[in-house]
C-alpha cells in the first residue's frame, strides 16, 4: 500500500503531543524506538550487575601440622601424624641402664619398662613416673646424686662459703682450699701453693701416693701427711 495512504491515518492516532513536538516522520518514530529499546538494555545491565551477591569468608590458616604417614584405612588411605621420638638415659637401679630410644608423650614408668624394671628393694618414692619425658634427660633411680664440689684446681676464696673437713676426717686434696692446707702440720703458704699448682697442671690427685711428686715434699713430710689427706 502507498505510503500517502496509510501514512495519514497512522499519523492521526499518535499522541498529540508527539504529533506536535516532533512533527512525526517514520523515520524518527523509527529511531526513538531504537533509543528506547537501547536505554531499556543498559537500564536492565546496569540494575543485573548492581544486585547484591553473598560474600564469603575467608578461610582460616591454622598452625602447620606435624609430618603425618598414610596408613590404610576401611574407607581408604587416612593420614597419620608422626612425632619425633624421645632419648633419654635411664641410670641408677634398674636392670638395663642405659640410653633408651622411646615414643614422643612416653613417661617414666615406660622409660623404667624399657630399661627391665627396677631392682627388688629400690625406693621410688620421691620419683614422679606419671612424668612426661623430655627429649634428652637423665632418669636416676633410688640414687641421690652428689652435690657438685668445685672443680680439681680451684682455690678457696675467702667467705666464700667453702665447707672445711669434718673433724678427723682426711683433707680431700682435690677441694682443698690454700688455708685448709696452710693448716696442714709442716705445710705453709708456699708449699700449699705448690700442692694447688700441681693438681692444675695434672687435673687432681689420682692417689695420695702422688703428692710426693710436688716440690718441697720428701720422704719425711709425706709420711706426716699421709694419713690426714687423700685424693
Amino acid at each position: 500500500m502507498p505510503r500517502e495512504r496509510w501514512w495519514p491515518a497512522a499519523r492521526e492516532r499518535l499522541p498529540l503531543w508527539l504529533q506536535l513536538r516532533c512533527g512525526v516522520e517514520l523515520r524518527a518514530l523509527a529511531a526513538l524506538a531504537v533509543v528506547l529499546v537501547v536505554a531499556a538494555v543498559l537500564a536492565g545491565r546496569y540494575f543485573w550487575m548492581g544486585r547484591p551477591e553473598p560474600v564469603r569468608a575467608p578461610e582460616v590458616v591454622g598452625a602447620a601440622e606435624p609430618a603425618a604417614t598414610l596408613s590404610a584405612g576401611a574407607d581408604g588411605p587416612r593420614a597419620t601424624p608422626v612425632s619425633a621420638p624421645v632419648v633419654v638415659d635411664v641410670s641408677g637401679k634398674v636392670r638395663r641402664p642405659g640410653v633408651l630410644r622411646l615414643p614422643a608423650g612416653s613417661r617414666v614408668a615406660d622409660a623404667l619398662r624399657a630399661a627391665g624394671g627396677v631392682r627388688p628393694g629400690t625406693d621410688v618414692t620421691g620419683l614422679n613416673r606419671a612424668r612426661v619425658l623430655m627429649d634428652g634427660e637423665q632418669v636416676v633411680v633410688g640414687v641421690t646424686p652428689a652435690p657438685a664440689g668445685p672443680a680439681p684446681g680451684s682455690a678457696g676464696r675467702p667467705g666464700g662459703g667453702q665447707p672445711g673437713p669434718a673433724p678427723g676426717a682426711p683433707l680431700a686434696l682435690n677441694t682443698a682450699t690454700a688455708e685448709q692446707l696452710d693448716a696442714l702440720p709442716g705445710v705453709g703458704p708456699v708449699l700449699a701453693q705448690h700442692i694447688i699448682d700441681h693438681r692444675t697442671r695434672h687435673g687432681g690427685f689420682r692417689s695420695v701416693d702422688e703428692l710426693r711428686e710436688v716440690n718441697g715434699i720428701g720422704d719425711r713430710r709425706f709420711a706426716d701427711l699421709r694419713s690426714l689427706v687423700r685424693p
